[in-house]
């Protein structure tokens, strides 16, 4: 019975369920296989945001310290170590901000 059953085939049966196969094979290994890459890639992500926050912490720590040589006490400082006069009319203060 079951030799009559494979000769009395549709034509094209045998290819259609050979590709159903293939695709259900290539389903599972393209699943896994993008699951792997979005896993790679959020590993990225991770690194590059905790070197973003090191890095604007070392700008916070570089900009405490622009402020900290900017400060008045420090200026009349140095004017005082170069032997010279504070005049507050002289001061301008220039912003880089815009």
């Amino acid at each position: 019975m079951i030799k009559n059953r494979k000769k009395n085939l549709f034509r094209g049966e045998r290819t259609l369920r050979f590709l159903i196969g293939v695709l259900i094979i290539g389903n599972i290994f393209g699943g896994s296989l993008s699951m792997a890459f979005i896993s790679k890639t959020n590993f990225e992500v991770e690194s590059i945001k905790e070197k973003i926050a090191k890095q604007e912490n070392i700008n916070a720590s570089l900009e405490m310290k622009i402020n900290e040589l900017a400060s008045l006490d420090n200026v009349e400082a140095v004017a005082t170590t170069y032997g010279l006069g504070y005049n507050n009319s002289n001061i301008r203060r220039v912003s880089t901000e815009e």
